[in-house]
């Protein structure tokens, strides 16, 4: 009979275990806990919070964020036998009930940790039936969660009043200290709130509330919970509580990530705090004095180049100011970059071997197909150096080596450095996107010269701690063409070094490139050293224009500022030459390797087999009566009575711009009138009009059309034909004017050595 028994309470408590199992299959216990997101810095403190889908402040606590004396004190005063009971105390349950019925009312619980849980995962009204309902729940709680998990999800939920829930927003709220920081005074306080949450709310109520601490202190003196001396520091630990904002720092940042991590409860960044805060208030007072002369708003971004973590993210000056767009990312705004493209531009030409540091380009007038680009002071400096072209931001040779390494390889390079405005406009896009004609935003720019801090290499900005980009990344320049950018953008004598940082020992040891846009909206200066990329971005963003808004003096000096405060001195050391870079002699002149004609040499960095090897030509051998009054070429030289003689070998463009500005050059002599041979090379090219253009003319006003041509250095005249009929004859540098008939048009120049180019217009009446 015994053993009958035995069996049927076995086969009973399988039965049981198996219907429990198969009605969990069935009615599974999923909890769905919406949290306030938090936004954490490096060292995993909160710097910003927002309020969860259901408006509470229910801020999600970390194992590592639950201290043993935070376990200890909750687990001794809720449930001293939470970690031996599978989530219902059948004696504490045996212990209520008698209780209850000795009493006739309910006056004693038997709620575990886990039932508490449940109750606070699925509220209901406090009856028998939900009491059984709870218990069912929290063994299914247990069945899928370790005790660990399980006493976490309650410091989570745990109300403390109002919209507060959880110990993390308890503790930062009520102490502005995060959970593992908290006293055992402060535990205690916080343990015995959630039982009588209005009668004990922090901060309205703190001497009931201490009273109620100090009680449950000398509870656990008397129990030994904790040592003596322990208990009374506790005891004598004032309490002084008021319920405080949640923190509210790098706002710009914590927004752009809430909305890319949506329903997560903690994102970790890699701001460094500090220098958060640090840089804002640089950026506030700079911007503070800017004010009165009409510029409101500045953008910063740091990034860390060995990781390519972002330290600090600063996208207005000041978040909270709603007259000057303070809501605004100004490091996430597409904006005009002025000359900040350049380095680029300069690095692919130096990869492509078309330029070296010293190769001399010409910085004069010039007419890419109509487009005329003009330097930002709108003058010309002649024949000049690619590092001084690049250093001084001309435009007019960046054009030129744009045309040269060609827009749509450029942009190609700036769709592999993820530029993706500029991927959006791409077939849009001409030479003037070197000067500003296309859309950036700091954050593209400031990725792109941390890959001049990093051999060329792309990589992608990290806002996340504990994610760093790949040392490798993907090449958009080469390291070689990199380190002749970086020796240019760190020479100080330029014009766009601060007045204010000349001679100062305030300037720091930093490559750096400005950029001004057009009609002076947008002020921009990046600057890398081989620690830090540091991206600055100054103007309104309104869009307004203003008078005296530049990188050079604007944004560099905020630059500069940051960069001193940040790493002043810095002990990573600058950057080493690359193997594949050496030096040789060339001529001073060209910058070409050095020929017959060159007696001034200097050096000059190159990039070894890429590079390329030119022999200077700037001057050339011609053959003149003894006078030097009449040229001969290689046809019609005599037997004797010549000589022979050197002559500069300018460029038609160069020729012009002398001409204009009556700079005085040597000009070889005209060409032996009795010569008869036909030149082939050298033509003048049609400056004005453009070929392929439409002019129109007014009816009552008939206008004229300007015709301009370059002409080679040995050339003395030229004829202009309309529609194949001499129209004017001149000379090579002088501009003529016309009255075309009206459709299509034939214009033609002829130079004295019969060379001839044409182009074709059509001429409409408005």
């Amino acid at each position: 009979m015994k053993k009958v028994k035995i069996k049927r309470t076995i086969l009973f408590i399988i039965s049981a275990i198996l219907l429990f199992l198969i009605s969990d299959f069935i009615f599974p216990f999923q909890p769905n806990i919406r949290y306030a997101t938090q936004i954490t810095d490096s060292k995993g403190n909160v710097i910003h919070a927002f309020l969860s889908r259901d408006d509470k402040w229910r801020l999600y606590s970390e194992v590592s964020e639950i201290t043993p004396l935070l376990r200890k004190t909750l687990i001794y005063k809720e449930d001293q036998y939470f970690y031996y009971h599978p989530g219902v105390n059948p004696l504490a349950i045996i212990r209520a009930a008698g209780w209850n019925i000795f009493t006739g009312r309910r006056t004693s619980g038997a709620s575990t940790i886990t039932m508490q849980v449940v109750r606070l995962l699925e509220p209901r009204p406090r009856t028998y039936f939900n009491k059984l309902l709870e218990m069912y729940r929290a063994l299914q709680l247990e069945l899928h969660y370790s005790k660990g998990e399980i006493l976490q999800m309650y410091l989570n939920l745990v109300p403390y009043g109002g919209n507060i829930e959880g110990i993390k927003a308890a503790s930062i709220l009520y102490f502005n200290k995060p959970p593992q920081l908290l006293s055992l005074a402060e535990i205690t306080a916080l343990t015995i709130v959630p039982n009588r949450p209005s009668s004990l709310r922090p901060g309205t109520r703190n001497e009931a509330l201490i009273t109620a601490r100090n009680e449950w202190l000398k509870r656990f003196e008397a129990e030994k919970l904790f040592s003596a001396s322990t208990i009374r520091d506790a005891l004598d630990e004032p309490l002084q509580v008021n319920r405080l904002q949640v923190p509210r720092q790098a706002p710009h940042l914590a927004l752009r990530l809430s909305q890319e991590f949506k329903d997560q409860p903690v994102i970790h960044t890699s701001l460094k705090i500090q220098t958060q805060i640090q840089i804002e208030e640089q950026v506030k007072n700079y911007v503070n004095r800017l004010k009165s002369t009409d510029i409101h708003n500045a953008a910063v971004l740091v990034v860390d180049n060995e990781t390519m973590q972002v330290e600090a993210y600063i996208g207005s000056a000041d978040f909270n100011n709603p007259f000057d767009g303070g809501q605004v990312d100004g490091i996430r705004a597409v904006r005009s970059p002025g000359s900040t493209l350049k380095p680029l531009l300069y690095a692919a030409a130096f990869d492509k071997g078309i330029i070296t540091p010293r190769t001399i380009l010409n910085d004069v007038p010039v007419n890419f197909a109509g487009y005329e680009p003009e330097n930002f002071d709108r003058h010309f400096n002649g024949p000049v150096t690619t590092e001084f072209a690049l250093a001084n931001s001309l435009n007019i040779p960046a054009v030129k080596i744009l045309k040269e390494v060609g827009t749509s390889a450029l942009v190609e390079k700036l769709r592999k450095a993820g530029f993706k405005t500029i991927d959006k406009q791409a077939k849009d896009l001409g030479l003037s996107m070197i000067l500003g004609g296309c859309g950036v935003t700091l954050e593209e720019m400031t990725r792109l010269f941390a890959a001049f801090s990093g051999e060329g290499k792309f990589r992608n900005l990290q806002f996340l701690s504990g994610n760093s980009e790949s040392a490798k990344g993907e090449a958009i320049v080469s390291g070689e063409s990199t380190f002749l950018v970086t020796n240019i953008l760190t020479q100080i004598t330029r014009p766009d070094l601060p007045t204010n940082f000349d001679n100062t020992y305030h300037l720091p040891k930093i490559a750096w490139k400005t950029g001004t846009s057009y009609g002076k909206r947008d002020a921009w200066s990046i600057g890398y050293n081989r620690r830090y990329t540091i991206g600055v971005w100054v103007g309104n963003f309104s869009g307004t224009g203003v008078p005296g808004l530049s990188g050079a003096n604007t944004a560099t000096p905020l630059l500069f500022s940051i960069f001193n405060a940040l790493d002043y001195n810095s002990p990573k050391g600058w950057f080493k030459t690359p193997a594949n870079v050496s030096l040789r002699k060339v001529c001073a002149a060209s910058g070409d390797i050095p020929s017959e004609f060159c007696e001034h040499q200097i050096l000059d960095h190159y990039i070894v087999g890429v590079s390329a090897y030119k022999k200077c030509q700037h001057l050339r051998w011609v053959f003149t009566d003894p006078a030097g009054k009449i040229s001969y070429c290689t046809y019609c030289i005599p037997e004797n009575g010549f000589e022979k003689r050197t002559y500069p070998n300018l460029a038609p463009e160069l020729i012009a711009y002398n001409e204009i500005q009556k700079i005085p050059y040597r000009k070889i002599p005209p060409h032996n009138p009795a010569c008869e041979r036909v030149f082939h090379e050298g033509a003048p090219l049609i400056v004005s009009p453009n070929d392929g253009s439409e002019y129109y003319i007014r009816k009552e006003e008939p206008q004229q059309i300007q015709l301009a041509c370059q002409a080679a250095n040995d050339v003395q005249e030229v004829f202009w034909y309309v529609n194949d009929k001499l129209s004017k004859r001149s000379a090579p540098h002088e501009a003529v004017f016309v009255s075309p008939s009206l459709g299509r048009v034939k214009i033609s120049c002829s130079d004295d050595k019969g060379r001839n180019s044409d182009i074709w217009i059509t001429v409409k009446r408005m």
